[in-house]
């Protein structure tokens, strides 16, 4: 319990911390490390939210492309970087918790060596078919497999990618089997599929949206926990049978663990000041995605029960990369 001194003493330090939060600022130019290439969707996020960054915090921030090993090249940078501010990750759901299970040889721990700023956005995952596919219930999905293990073939940008992980999940929780297909990204997986020579996939929704609109592919559930903004007409996987199913992928901000509480705290105020901007949201929208409030100590959280989902799929589905 606090002591009668120090409860009278909190009102005149709570103006100290909030005033030592405020005075942090950058110094020289920040950067956002995106592990991934350029052009894709935790590039562009990461476009999105620096150049307003920049703005708001008085110094340039740019955007850094590591690509490599799922990711975790460029969230090594992170990890084993400079711990000032003027450096930040922009985090997925694959790098900041399925790959930890996947790679058993990190050189970093993402727990450990990563504090979060901010969720930026979410992404649904979509499961998509051709339109000649006699699925058109995730019911019917769960009949054609049963009926015929292993027979059908779901394709997904990658190994290790939330596509694949969903996959995995579904797999786990509804008791069925297929076989995984992995491409080199949607771009590789999309011809296959409009020729019908993969049966289905599981990956996020806003590359299939054109497609699924001129009737070339046919979208038979999302995996959000209610229906998604820019497809309210398509139920859930959940609303569909399977109870408390969940798979979003997203994107958030996170920095080196020894950053400075004012520095993170500033950071975090700007993304989420960023995140509430109409004309964020609006390109948030625009790709398909759904804006975030939420701040550092809930992101922590929120990945918290994230490791837990993909940790047990990962030993379910026994899968481990190099």
């Amino acid at each position: 319990m606090l002591s009668r001194r120090t409860a009278l003493a909190l009102p005149a330090l709570l103006p100290a911390a909030a005033s030592a939060q405020a005075s942090w600022a950058p110094t020289r130019a920040m950067r956002i490390i995106v592990p991934f290439t350029a052009g894709g969707a935790t590039d562009v996020t990461a476009r999105i939210v620096a150049e307003r960054l920049g703005q708001l915090l008085g110094q340039p921030c740019v955007v850094e492309n590591r690509p490599g090993a799922g990711g975790n090249i460029g969230t090594e940078v992170v990890a084993k970087g400079e711990a000032d501010g003027h450096t930040l990750l922009m985090c997925t759901i694959g790098t900041a918790s399925i790959n930890q299970f996947l790679y058993p040889r990190l050189s970093f721990d993402p727990v450990r060596d990563l504090t979060s700023v901010a969720l930026a956005s979410l992404v649904v995952n979509a499961v998509v078919v051709p339109p000649d596919s006699p699925v058109r219930t995730i019911q019917d999905l769960i009949a054609v497999a049963k009926r015929d293990p292993g027979g059908l073939n779901y394709g997904t940008p990658g190994n290790g990618t939330s596509g694949h992980l969903c996959g995995e999940y579904f797999k786990f929780r509804t008791g069925t089997e297929m076989g995984h297909v992995p491409y080199r990204g949607t771009g590789a997986l999309m011809p296959d599929l409009l020729a019908g020579r993969i049966q289905l996939t599981f990956d996020n929704l806003p590359a299939y949206i054109p497609h699924i609109r001129e009737g070339r592919l046919r979208v038979v559930a999302l995996t959000s926990k209610e229906r998604w903004f820019s497809m309210p007409e398509v139920p859930t996987v959940s609303e569909s049978g399977v109870s408390d199913f969940e798979a979003v992928a997203w994107f958030g901000l996170q920095v080196q663990a020894r950053t400075p509480r004012p520095a993170v705290a500033r950071l975090e105020a700007a993304v989420q000041e960023i995140c509430r901007e109409p004309a964020t949201v609006a390109k948030f929208r625009e790709l398909g995605a759904m804006p975030s409030q939420m701040g550092g100590a809930e992101f922590d959280r929120f990945i918290a029960t994230e490791n837990e989902k993909w940790g047990g799929v990962v030993r379910a589905a026994n899968i481990r990369l190099e």
